[in-house]
């Protein structure tokens, strides 16, 4: 025979106790899931934060290289151009004509082809050989796909007056559409390579 009584207030004791343990292990259980979603949440949030951050950077350096290639690109067009433009030989005015028009919009080479044959009455008599060495180009400015091209060359100039030469700078200003397949808009200093040799 078991000498242990069972009374109710022996009972509702145990319950409380079995009660305050499993009301504490809820708690301490609720405390932890609560702290792992919030850990969860809060790497989550980090995750697409440092994603969204890298998909930025990246899209900021690409649109870096994208600008810097465009820019060197407009230069190389300007320092081209303006080389073929300082290019002249008396002897074959339609060449330089060519080049002097080469990659311009339509109303430029009207204007460049009306200042050539004027010029043409000054070179041929002069017997003009100008021969030019790159130095360099730089952007001066852009605007919406518009650059404007500083570009600089040494240009060796002959004619009857100097018939050793003349060495000069000649420096060019080319405007360059970007949005119209790369297009020379307009073109300021075609005449300093003619003022050296004067």
């Amino acid at each position: 025979m078991n000498d242990t009584k069972e009374t109710p207030e022996g009972d509702a004791d145990l319950l409380r106790r079995v009660f305050g343990v499993l009301l504490r292990r809820s708690l301490i259980f609720s405390v932890l899931l609560v702290a792992a979603a919030v850990t969860i949440g809060a790497l989550a949030w980090y995750l697409h934060s440092s994603q969204r951050s890298e998909q930025q950077a990246r899209a900021a350096l690409t649109s870096a290289r994208e600008a810097t290639s465009a820019r060197q690109r407009a230069e190389q067009i300007a320092l081209d151009y303006s080389r073929g433009a300082a290019e002249m030989d008396f002897k074959d005015i339609p060449g330089w004509t060519k080049r002097l028009t080469t990659n311009t919009s339509p109303e430029l080479t009207k204007k460049l082809k009306d200042a050539a044959a004027s010029m043409e009455q000054i070179v041929v008599p002069l017997q003009w050989v100008s021969t030019p060495t790159p130095i360099t180009s730089a952007v001066r400015s852009e605007r919406d796909g518009i650059y404007v091209v500083n570009s600089f060359l040494s240009v060796m100039t002959k004619n009857v007056q100097a018939p050793n030469g003349v060495q000069s700078t000649a420096t060019y200003t080319v405007t360059i559409n970007a949005k119209d397949n790369w297009v020379i808009t307009d073109v300021g200093g075609v005449d300093s390579a003619m003022r050296a040799g004067k």
